[in-house]
């Protein structure tokens, strides 16, 4: 059964086509991945489905019965609202009905009721019950607890919950609303590899259609089972998940290249008998020669050249010297913030080769620690020691290693003062940043524009040991596998932080755990690591079931019940104390772009220190206000 059909359908922007003439089938069950390069037209394609959207040409034809539910990247707007009623809000029927059976059952328990009332009754509790009635709230707290969330942030207003949290809000109201097909827009985002394989068992079971945009390759690989691709404004469809679809694409090109260059050559052996034929000046050789000719003429018109590649970024990282053996060493590291630990007993050895990906949930302290590693932080004891010749490269996942005031070039300029202007710019071309774009203010670049320039700037310093926090963040699936077939090139060290699980079993040759407790060994690459904390859980399955209750449980529950309070206390602090950062940056910021301070020099030292003050202050209440709220979500889970 067909849930959705488009038929035809084209997108101008001005004299330009994002894509045109697209026609294709949803089909009830069908799991869709949507792919395609940054800025291709995916988003407005899933606009125009949804109804959101106009296309200029064709239609979309929605079948009957057909409940769509759409997530765009950024949502939950109704910010007074706690998370809990932002989820329930979807059962706002079933709650309507609640609250009149309420009403019903408290007027007949106090008066004798009419029959007309006792019908009434009797039909709405079929109703409600045949809604979901009797059970929704259970489904909104699994869906909640499922997507990562303590039940201590339920009462949470969205308008204190980051941009994942959001994010992670507004699928759980989606996947609890009574749809048919879903239309999703870079779902994963933000999400921890928990919540991710949450949602793929939820797909994976889902009875409905979906369709979903992502570059997060095995959840495509684990969810879809048809994939779409738009490039160059064209469709490109395969029965099958991401993979499949790439392996089928590139076979496709190979066969189209081989067909082109088959008829390439024979119509330029057919002119070259055309030119024999005339030099001999027969009539009946002039003759042969019009009828070649003719064929060309058929060939060239049936000639199809195959399509060319989008243009990706390519580059190389190479170490400018070969270091050590023992790369790194680090011992009982420990770290943490406001009285209370992060992690402690933290130990790392590296050495020369080596690809480690560091592995943990959200908030446990993987940031922090590559930040002890490259010196930006330092520890509250333990030590680092880097080996002979070693030189460290550190790529930021929030990007503050970038000015927002300046131009790509001026940002590499700064960098690379004896570079030409002629290298740079060729640097940047590289990396898709051609003719005016080299002249772009950072402030206005997109995240991938950012992360492309970070990129660039560590591939040209040439160090020999790499730290990477969460690099194919904001890139599209073509940047990410060059930056994979960069790194595979690299002769150097990495140690990285990632959730994209495809590019860890890619590149790592060695996996390590992160917790409270330190590092633990967790396998060579993703899926030993899943694998062994499979096999874990399993064992301590029976364990927990076994183990019986403390005497002092009560005792234990005051106590935690005293450090949640504190926890918020300091949290709401926190908060309180970034958004008066933020404001006073913000004032800052638009004092030193007043011309008049060129001149004063004394004023303008003054206001840049205060500057990097306040950052360096918001960077630390940022990590501890991270650190409580991953405290407190411990404690709300035990």
């Amino acid at each position: 059964m067909a849930r959705l059909a488009a038929q035809g359908i084209s997108k101008y922007f001005g004299e330009r086509a994002l894509f045109s003439d697209l026609s294709f089938e949803i089909g009830d069950g069908d799991k869709i991945g949507l792919v395609g390069d940054n800025g291709c037209g995916k988003t407005t394609l899933l606009r125009i489905l949804m109804g959101e959207e106009r296309a200029d040409e064709g239609e979309v034809v929605r079948y009957r019965d057909t409940a769509i539910g759409y997530m765009e990247q950024h949502t939950c707007r109704e910010e007074s609202r706690t998370l809990w009623d932002e989820v329930e809000s979807v059962f706002a029927p079933v709650k309507a009905m609640e609250t009149e059976l309420a009403a019903l059952n408290t007027a007949i328990e106090q008066s004798e009721p009419s029959a007309a009332v006792l019908e009434r009754q009797l039909r709405l509790r079929e109703q409600f019950e045949a809604a979901g009635g009797l059970y929704y709230k259970s489904r909104v707290r699994a869906t909640l607890l499922g997507l990562g969330f303590p039940e201590s942030a339920f009462s949470t207003p969205v308008g204190v919950l980051s941009g994942g949290q959001r994010s992670k809000a507004a699928m759980g109201r989606l996947l609890l609303a009574q749809t048919n097909l879903l239309l999703l827009d870079e779902p994963t985002n933000h999400l921890d590899i928990p919540s991710v394989e949450w949602l793929e068992e939820y797909l994976r079971s889902y009875n409905g259609a979906a369709v979903v945009i992502s570059h997060d390759r095995y959840f495509l690989d684990r969810v879809t089972t048809r994939t779409m691709e738009l490039c160059h404004g064209r469709l490109y469809l395969t029965n099958g998940n991401y993979s499949m679809h790439k392996e089928r694409r590139e076979k496709d090109r190979e066969i189209e290249q081989k067909h082109y260059k088959t008829a390439v050559q024979e119509i330029k052996r057919i002119e070259e008998n055309i030119t024999l034929l005339k030099q001999w000046n027969r009539e009946k050789s002039i003759r042969a020669a019009e009828s070649r000719e003719k064929r060309v003429e058929r060939l060239r018109e049936e000639l199809v050249a195959p399509e060319q590649e989008n243009k990706h970024i390519r580059f190389t990282f190479t170490a400018a010297q070969t270091s050590g053996n023992e790369v790194l060493a680090a011992e009982d590291l420990s770290m943490g913030f406001d009285g209370r630990m992060l992690f402690r007993n933290a130990a790392l050895s590296l050495y020369r080769g080596e690809r480690v990906f560091m592995l943990g949930p959200n908030g446990c302290g993987k940031t922090t620690l590559l930040k002890i590693l490259s010196e930006r932080l330092a520890p509250l004891s333990g030590f680092v020691r880097l080996g002979a010749k070693v030189t460290v490269g550190y790529y930021d996942q929030i990007q503050q290693g970038l000015d927002y005031k300046k131009t790509a070039l001026q940002e590499l300029w700064d960098a690379y003062p004896r570079k030409t202007e002629t290298e740079l710019r060729s640097a940047l071309a590289a990396f898709l940043f051609r003719g005016d774009d080299v002249y772009k203010t950072i402030g206005v670049m997109s995240g991938g524009e950012r992360a492309r320039l970070l990129l660039l700037k560590l591939m040209l310093a040439g160090d020999n040991l790499l730290l990477l926090d969460e690099p194919t963040n904001h890139l599209d699936i073509a940047s990410r596998e060059a930056l994979e077939e960069a790194l595979e090139g690299y002769d150097g060290t990495i140690l990285a932080v990632s959730h994209d699980r495809y590019f860890i079993n890619r590149m790592a040759s060695r996996v390590v755990q992160f917790s409270a407790d330190g590092l633990t060994d967790g396998g060579n690459d993703y899926d030993a690591y899943a694998a062994a904390r499979a096999q874990a859980a399993a064992a301590q399955a029976p364990l927990k079931a076994e183990k019986p209750p403390k005497e002092n449980d009560y005792q234990r529950r005051k106590e935690r019940d005293s450090r949640m309070r504190r926890l918020k206390t300091a949290i709401s602090r926190a908060e309180e104390h970034i958004a008066a950062l933020e404001e006073e940056i913000a004032r800052l910021d638009e004092q030193l772009s007043d011309p008049s301070l060129a001149t004063d020099y004394e004023k303008l030292t003054a206001l840049t220190e205060r500057l990097t003050q306040c950052n360096r202050e918001l960077e630390q209440g940022m990590e501890e206000w991270e650190s409580a709220q991953q405290e407190l979500e411990t404690l709300a889970q035990e």
